[in-house]
């Protein structure tokens, strides 16, 4: 296996790994780490073709849940087995992973030193402490990718090199200003718009501040967001004056209903996909469910920690509220007075989820 260009500490920027993956070799365990979703999936990914390849890469790819209790010796076993198709070089994923290095810590440190010859180890956590000695030793033999949130600099200048790098067209600094302040801080929803808007002007285009004020949403796009966040998360209160601040911005409550509908189907949707494989003996992690339900890449910790909190009971019934509330508005409460009064019992029912229990109560993968 490679290892990092005589380099003691191979420690690298997201972005710059993406931008550049070939100029980081990959030693045989890398840890991907940081708070930052859509950069990891990005990251994964950019791993994934660099190891593997894409002929038949994923006959030689594993991928763990390392909360879900998931031992070591199966990590380990994964990495020495050789796959009958693919590139004949494995790879192992633990997604996840900060109570797989905790618990594991020794053995992990014993392994970096050793390694298995042919396989490549991903640690995918939110904490890594740089001090302590399996850092170090990834570090130094390895690579360790961090994925940090992007202040408003880095975005624009991330904003910037993706227009030009993954949809070649230009975008005006003047054009990524108004994205920000239109659009949440979430790579995710900005690389969305940016795709859309460069399909706008075609390729070698120029996206500039015209273009985006008439194609992307504001505000109002952002307080809908926000408000069926919070009403998953369990904060009613919040989510009920966000609900307010839309309605007197003139928003109708017939057409809130569709776009908080669209994000509650695909947790509705999970959670039957999570019933299905139970029915039959398998288990399927929230993740993965969730990603077959449709929900995108940088979506995918927020609805995590929703469908969690919400509790597979609850999660059972979003698709009967949903529709009870939509023949509502559509018959007897279409008046946006009664209306409004169907949206607020919705958000109630959502929200009553984390009523009278912790925070770290069974999630919804919980019998």
């Amino acid at each position: 296996m490679a290892k990092s260009s005589g380099n003691k500490s191979a420690v690298v920027p997201a972005t710059t790994f993406v931008n550049g993956a070939d100029k980081h070799p990959i030693g045989p365990v890398c840890a991907v780490v940081g708070n930052e979703a859509f950069l990891k999936r990005e990251v994964l990914e950019t791993l994934r073709q660099q190891v593997l390849g894409s002929d038949q890469g994923e006959f030689s790819l594993t991928t763990f849940v390392g909360r879900s209790d998931v031992p070591l010796r199966d990590v380990l076993d994964a990495l020495a087995t050789v796959s009958l198709f693919g590139s004949g070089r494995r790879m192992v994923i633990v997604e996840e992973a900060d109570d797989f290095v905790s618990e594991n810590r020794a053995e992990l440190e014993e392994y970096v030193a050793k390694p298995h010859r042919g396989g490549v180890l991903v640690l995918e956590a939110s904490t890594w402490p740089a001090t302590t000695r399996l850092a170090k030793a990834v570090a130094a033999s390895g690579l360790t990718i961090e994925c940090k949130s992007l202040n408003e600099p880095q975005t624009k200048r991330w904003l910037a090199d993706r227009a030009k790098s993954r949809y070649e067209v230009r975008l005006d600094a003047t054009a990524a200003d108004a994205l920000l302040e239109l659009l949440p801080p979430e790579l995710g929803v900005l690389d969305q718009e940016l795709s859309k808007l460069s399909l706008l002007v075609g390729k070698a285009g120029t996206i500039d501040v015209g273009l985006v004020t008439e194609n992307v949403g504001g505000w109002r796009t952002r307080t809908t967001w926000d408000m069926v966040d919070a009403a998953a998360d369990g904060r009613a209160a919040d989510a009920l004056q966000q609900l307010g601040r839309l309605l007197a911005a003139g928003e109708k409550p017939q057409g809130l209903l569709p776009q908080m509908s669209h994000s509650l189907r695909q947790l509705a949707s999970a959670t039957r996909l999570i019933d299905a494989a139970d029915a039959v003996g398998n288990r399927l992690s929230l993740s993965s469910a969730l990603q077959q339900a449709g929900v995108p890449p940088f979506k995918l910790t927020t609805a995590e920690r929703q469908l969690r909190q919400l509790g597979r009971e609850r999660a059972r019934e979003l698709t009967a509220w949903l529709l009870a509330a939509d023949l509502a508005v559509k018959g007897h409460n279409s008046a946006d007075a009664r209306a409004r009064i169907e949206l607020e019992r919705l958000i109630v029912r959502l929200s009553s989820a984390n009523s009278g229990r912790q925070r770290s109560s069974t999630p919804a993968t919980a019998g």
